[in-house]
């Protein structure tokens, strides 16, 4: 009688190793899973090198993309400062006699990213060179973390979603000295925790986007919703508990900053003190209001760089009015993708429901809280929104990749000038 070994041996002829090979994870497999994510960092950080080549810094000359200084903008001095001395709050006229009689400080910005720089400092290098490496590592985790959510297999859909994700709009501050590309990290790692069923994973993603940017704490918001479309072995009471659970961890990131404020000013309200007092922020706004002076914002007006300009800095300009169309085209595609799956699949995934959210909401806030000055960089967050980017048609992605390219580089040469800030 023939073994049963031998039976399944034999369904297995027609490829070499029979069974066995169709078991084992065949080696070729290893770059596939590997090489992406690494080969998409690498490209970003060429583009971008690229731009800033072809931009000029305030006194016309090039900017040198590999140094610290290319990288720093107004925010940055504050990150650092957090960094190097935690923070401080005061009346500018105690130091500055001939300033208007606001708040100074740097209370308006959020623990997460400096302190990881202080740790990242701990190793002997200087803090902007650790604001730089905690950036570029951030950035690749989430080429990293992407891949996985998208499936860690290169096919045509995932390498074009890869690609987009390198010049993704806004994604020039993924290099900057900004909390942008941590922040994004967790909220990538908050999704991966939700799509596999770890509470804990989530929990830890949220509390760090929540910690590193206002922006971050939608996080609490998807995690709360997560109990309808999470945890889906559990009973309703499991459900709601780890949702509930992962939530308020998540919040504590907010919480943490504002303790450390405290810490040092001996005032709860810090952070919104500063905010209204020096920056005119806090209460809801008028989105469309919001959007209208985010469109019309005259960046070139502050700041224009002197002499004869690159056509690539002279068409950036005012990059950031196309950059506010690209974003609602990429929110309204998410969107659209996402209804298309629900309709032909009657469900979506975890990982997509939690990417919708985060999207969509990661698009609102900035126009319901005032950031006419700062919305395109908050906005590149909606990176976790290409999770269902590798849902679209070819037919879609292509053109997509296209204008972003083009944003990326207008946007970039605004940034790499000294007209954004």
């Amino acid at each position: 009688m023939e073994s049963i070994t031998q039976r399944l041996l034999a369904k297995g002829s027609g490829r070499p190793g029979g069974l066995s090979a169709r078991i084992r994870p065949s080696r070729r497999d290893g770059p596939h899973r590997l090489l992406p994510p690494v080969v998409a960092w690498l490209m970003a950080n060429l583009i971008t090198w690229l731009i800033a080549k072809a931009s000029v810094s305030g006194d016309g000359s090039h900017v040198a993309y590999w140094s610290t200084d290319g990288r720093r903008r107004w925010d940055s001095e504050h990150y650092l400062s957090i960094a190097k001395t935690g923070y401080e709050m005061f009346r500018c006229r105690d130091r500055y006699p001939n300033f208007p009689d606001v708040l100074c400080g740097n209370v308006a910005w959020f623990p997460g990213y400096p302190m990881s720089v202080r740790a990242v400092s701990a190793t002997g290098l200087s803090y902007e060179t650790s604001a730089v490496v905690v950036t570029e590592a951030s950035l690749f985790g989430m080429f990293a973390v992407l891949w996985w959510l998208i499936g860690a297999r290169l096919t045509w859909a995932t390498g074009l979603t890869l690609a987009i994700g390198a010049v993704f709009p806004g994604g020039v501050y993924f290099h900057a000295m900004f909390p942008i590309a941590t922040g994004t990290l967790a909220l990538l790692v908050c999704t991966a925790g939700v799509k596999r069923g770890s509470w804990g994973i989530a929990a830890a993603g949220g509390f760090v986007a929540a910690s590193c940017h206002p922006v971050g704490a939608v996080a609490v918001g998807m995690l709360l919703l997560s109990a309808f479309f999470a945890w889906q072995r559990d009973t309703w009471p499991v459900r709601l508990a780890k949702a509930g659970a992962s939530a308020a961890v998540a919040g504590c990131g907010v919480l943490w900053a504002t303790w450390l404020m405290w810490q040092a000013t001996g005032r709860w309200d810090a952070y919104e003190a500063i905010q209204k007092s020096s920056y005119q922020q806090g209460g809801l706004r008028q989105p469309f209001d919001e959007m209208r002076r985010a469109y019309d914002f005259p960046f070139s007006g502050w700041y224009r760089p002197k002499g004869h300009l690159p056509w690539l800095v002279e068409d950036g300009l005012t990059a950031h009015r196309t950059q506010l169309w690209l974003n609602a085209v990429f929110f309204l595609l998410v969107v659209a993708t996402a209804a298309v799956r629900l309709i032909r699949n009657h469900r979506l995934g975890t990982g997509e429901w939690a990417a919708l959210i985060l999207t969509a909401a990661i698009f609102l806030l900035p126009f319901f809280a005032g950031a006419e000055m700062s919305w395109y960089r908050n906005h590149a967050q909606m990176f976790v929104g290409l999770i269902l980017v590798t849902h679209m048609s070819r037919w879609v992605q292509v053109p997509l990749l296209a204008f972003c390219t083009i944003q990326y580089a207008l946007l970039g040469a605004m940034f790499f000038s000294g007209v954004l800030v």
